[in-house]
């Protein structure tokens, strides 16, 4: 650890307060400074300007969202871990919506990956979902019609926070975009077409993998799995 890390860490945590205790969710660079006894010279040293002291921010949200995410308990049944999981966002949404909307809200002039981290996670439980035979579509096509279902809810929540109370429409929103990307049970039973187990068979390899194949090998019979699952999904 260096000696500018304390520092940084507490001017994060500064901008956060502020983003959260601010009415129209802003920060104001002197104040950030003032709360932790330097001056602005030291910010823009550390942050580069008031879009990378923002950066920081957002990016130690996804921090402590793909932690919380990570301690999530995993059961056996990782249909049941994706339902908890969109509830779970929207908890976070709702105990964090000024950070919630730095996080997700587009920021053009970002280069943060931290965001991906949050994708990562939702494509592992994809992944056990397709092991299982349970999706209709590749993890990572499923993730991004989720996730962008889930932040669209959350954000909409944000701007009228009483329907926060109200777990109803965030389900129905939940159950509409599970039930296009998820396999009923009995779906599972029959689920014989070509594309599903390709998808399966994908998923498989990337749980377990094979010592049946050279790295080569498998990279192509992955390619081949993912060209017969996109094939499916037209």
């Amino acid at each position: 650890m260096t000696e500018t890390d304390p520092l940084r860490a507490a001017m994060i945590e500064a901008a956060e307060r502020q983003l959260a205790s601010s009415s129209d969710h802003e920060i104001a660079t002197r104040a950030v400074c003032e709360a932790v006894g330097v001056s602005q010279p030291v910010l823009y040293r550390l942050f580069g300007d008031k879009r990378g002291l923002l950066d920081a921010v957002a990016d130690h949200g996804y921090e402590r969202y793909t932690v919380l995410k990570a301690a999530q308990e995993r059961t056996g049944d990782p249909v049941a871990d994706l339902h908890a999981g969109w509830d779970g966002h929207m908890a976070f949404a709702q105990a964090n919506p000024a950070l919630y909307q730095l996080m997700f809200t587009p920021r053009p002039w970002s280069r943060s990956t931290a965001r991906d981290r949050v994708m990562d996670l939702l494509v592992a439980t994809l992944t056990r979902c397709a092991a299982a035979g349970a999706l209709k579509l590749a993890p990572r096509t499923a993730a991004r019609l989720i996730l962008s279902a889930n932040v669209g809810t959350a954000l909409d929540h944000i701007a009228d926070p009483a329907l926060f109370e109200d777990p109803a429409p965030s389900h129905r929103m939940r159950d509409a975009v599970f039930a296009h990307v998820l396999t009923t049970a009995t779906a599972r039973d029959d689920a014989d077409t070509l594309p599903t187990t390709a998808l399966h068979l994908h998923a498989q390899l990337d749980l377990v993998g094979t010592d049946a194949l050279e790295p080569a090998e498998i990279a192509l019979l992955l390619r081949w799995l993912e060209r017969i699952t996109q094939r499916g999904e037209r």
